[in-house]
């Protein structure tokens, strides 16, 4: 199995570590079961999401690239 290191906003931890919590799982966790499904849906649903999650964060991108 890979290992993968991934940045997230001190915002986006909090609200993955509520999610979590209300699961009852811990949030590696949560996060791996959530690529498994989102990599198992149809091309375009995962098109569409990825479309609308990228033009949400164009701004945050932008300044990141800086």
């Amino acid at each position: 199995m890979a290992t993968i290191t991934i940045s997230i906003s001190d915002e986006s931890l909090v609200q993955l570590q509520a999610v979590a919590a209300r699961y009852a799982v811990k949030p590696e966790d949560l996060v791996r079961v959530s690529l498994d499904e989102l990599l198992k849906r149809p091309e375009n649903d995962f098109r569409s999401a990825l479309m609308k999650a990228t033009l949400k964060n164009q701004e945050l991108y932008r300044r990141l690239a800086r």
